[in-house]
């Protein structure tokens, strides 16, 4: 077997091994999880500190079938040794969706005599059944079916042409889809109908455009050029850039994870995070009529990041010198799927770096940035998710979520009102109010893995205006609070006191601040899941009801809404964040800790948004504080640089 780097994703070669495997000893299964199980990190650890004289961690794949009748093994396959080293029969679970059984749906409901009857009902003739589209979600959770039985929800529409954008003309019911018997068990039909309105189209391709006059003529050409090529290097999946070093990862659920990422300060390389990626997410809608309570999708845990990526073109999805990095991915036969250009790496100007002039002689200094820009793009359904991790020369971590897409659309009747739930964005089209919330798990590793988390507020002085301490009344300073345990992590943003966390290595001051070695987490988009607590989505997205959670870390402790994300019901915390905070008493100060950081956007849908969303950003930093001895981008050549002494002198100039 060829030689990996520990982390890297399963080759193809693997993953058709590990079916094989597994197919000696469980037939007729469909593989729903081919995927690496990461070597447990004390074992890691050690093969990364020495590399050559450490055993290498052996390759294992985590795997995940449905069998006849719907049960669910789950098992880990040794590489090398060609063999399964544990399986586990599974009841009341169902795994991730593949997109395989997504499109199948479609066939199924075109073909099913309720669901053509229901059509006849809304204003479409059998003959225009052709014309019928819909987009399978998990049902999420429905008390009337459970879990045992593997269900989808098929979200109906209707496209009067090929081109036109499906979502201007949505149904108004909503069939059940069982996969193990492939065909419709039910339907949801509304108390009021909503017959089909056949408005006009407004389509945003480019005949469509051009119908309307045309594109923008006032655009010129913007061209990047690197002659010499990009200032990264990879190795493999490892890269260098501008002191910074990681190993770049991909899965099926998670699609991009970094590793091992540590920056070369003067010569010493210093760690930062063992392991950064996003775990999940969740999108709740707000529409309290039946059945628009079952959509909250879990895009990650329910359909998967590196399952629906994209393969990313060249002067679209980026731009300027590239590197790509492909993804392996299985089938449901078993098969492989090859994604080429999961990933794309490329460097980007980011204006001024730092600058300064001196009013009294015009001397002046002004750098310019960059930035390295590590994305991929997944399409969950009619929303595209960018994802860019973001590294800067100035020790900063970005993450940069841009949504864009198309909204999810219901029906509406003429002179209906949407109560509140929901904006009429076109004749017809309601698109219902929404939220994005994205868990970041963030495994620390600040200059070493015993780590503490703090609280960090802005808050004026407790001392009153005309105290001996604050006579003036002016005083504010940085009010931290150390969470020490499970409990006390469950924290929430304050936009009042401008709230962040520190993560600390107490161990590790700083010479001159005398304060701990930190990163602090910046994060200003951070709205409250506003489902009530009790409800559907508050019981299932446990990770989501809090800002901030901080656990101690174990192996296995990945997916915070559990491994099995399709219809649970939430009634329990048995596999997932609830279950690791526990009670609250466990200590996690000075330990190895994993923070979780949920953030996101409200989504109250416009007529601007439709029929295709602008990219709306959102982002969250992770800055360097006392974990420098100064600012260590100082060492970036100056665009410009004039000395007070050489303008007084009128000597040499500085243009780099």
């Amino acid at each position: 077997m060829a030689s990996h780097h520990p982390l890297d994703p399963l080759s193809a070669a693997e993953i058709q091994l590990a079916v094989a495997v597994v197919r000696a000893t469980h037939q007729n299964v469909f593989f729903n999880v081919v995927n690496l199980h990461e070597p447990r990190k004390a074992e890691m650890t050690k093969w990364l500190e020495h590399r050559s004289s450490s055993v290498r961690p052996r390759r294992v794949a985590d795997v995940c079938v449905i069998a006849p009748g719907g049960r669910v093994g789950d098992g880990l396959v040794d590489l090398a040794d060609k063999k399964i080293v544990e399986w586990n029969w599974v009841r009341g679970k169902q795994p991730i969706i593949t997109l395989e059984e997504l499109q199948l749906v479609e066939h199924v409901v075109r073909t099913d005599p309720k669901v053509i009857e229901q059509c006849e009902i809304s204003g479409i003739p059998r003959e225009e059944m052709h014309k019928v589209y819909c987009d399978p979600w998990t049902i999420g959770f429905d008390e009337r079916f459970g879990s045992n039985v593997r269900l989808q929800q098929a979200l109906m529409y209707f496209r009067p042409n090929l081109d036109d954008c499906q979502y201007q003309y949505p149904l108004d019911f909503c069939p059940i889809y069982d996969a193990d018997k492939q065909s419709i068990i039910h339907i949801d039909v509304p108390r009021t109908r909503r017959p089909l309105r056949r408005e006009p189209p407004i389509n945003y391709h480019s005949d469509a455009i051009n119908a309307q006059g045309g594109f923008r003529t006032n655009l010129k050409p913007l061209e990047i050029s690197q002659p010499e090529g990009p200032s990264f290097s990879l190795n493999g999946r490892e890269i260098e850039w501008q002191n910074w070093s990681f190993h770049i990862g991909f899965n099926y659920r998670e699609g991009i994870v970094l590793s091992d990422i540590g920056y070369n300060d003067k010569g010493n390389r210093r760690s930062i995070f063992n392991r950064l990626s996003l775990v999940e997410m969740v999108v709740p809608y707000g529409n309290p009529e039946h059945p628009h309570q079952r959509k909250h999708a879990f895009d990650l845990g329910e359909y998967g990041a590196g399952y629906m990526t994209n393969s990313l073109k060249l002067g679209c999805d980026c731009k300027g010198y590239i590197r790509y990095l492909d993804a392996e991915l299985p089938s449901r036969d078993g098969s492989v799927r090859h994604v080429k250009n999961a990933i794309c790496i490329h460097e980007e100007d980011n204006g001024i770096l730092f600058k300064h002039t001196d009013f009294r002689d015009d001397s002046v200094i002004v750098t310019r940035a960059r930035k390295l820009i590590i994305q991929q793009i997944f399409t969950a359904a009619n929303y595209e998710y960018a994802i860019q991790w973001i590294f800067h020369q100035d020790g900063t971590i970005q993450l940069e979520i841009k949504l864009t897409g198309i909204l999810n659309t219901y029906s509406i009747a003429d002179g209906e009102d949407s109560h509140g739930w929901g904006t009429e964005v076109a004749p017809g089209v309601n698109a219902h109010n929404h939220q994005h919330l994205f868990c970041l798990r963030i495994d620390s590793n600040i200059d070493g893995p015993n780590n503490t988390v703090f609280m960090v507020d802005a808050v004026a002085s407790d001392d009153p205006v005309g105290s001996p301490n604050n006579k003036y009344g002016n005083a504010f300073y940085a009010k931290k609070t150390k969470l020490c345990t499970t409990g006390q992590a469950k924290t929430d943003y304050n936009h009042a006191t401008s709230r962040t966390w520190d993560l600390c290595n107490t161990n590790k001051l700083h010479p001159s601040s005398k304060k701990p070695s930190s990163y602090k987490l910046v994060s200003r988009e951070v709205p409250g899941l506003l489902p009530k607590p009790g409800s559907l989505v508050w019981k299932r997205a446990a990770f989501a009801r809090h800002a901030v959670h901080v656990t101690k870390y174990r192996d296995d402790q990945l997916w915070p809404a559990g491994r099995h994300v399709p219809q649970t019901s939430g009634e329990t915390d048995a596999d997932g964040l609830g279950e690791w905070v526990g009670n609250g008493s466990e200590s996690i100060e000075n330990e190895d800790i994993v923070l979780w950081h949920t953030f996101g956007l409200t989504h109250f849908p416009a007529p601007e948004d439709f029929p295709i969303m602008p990219a709306e950003p959102m982002t969250v930093l992770l800055r360097p504080r006392n974990f420098f001895q100064n600012n260590p981008a100082m060492d970036v050549p100056p665009q410009r640089c004039i000395t007070a002494s050489q303008v007084a002198g009128k000597g040499s100039v500085s243009r780099l």
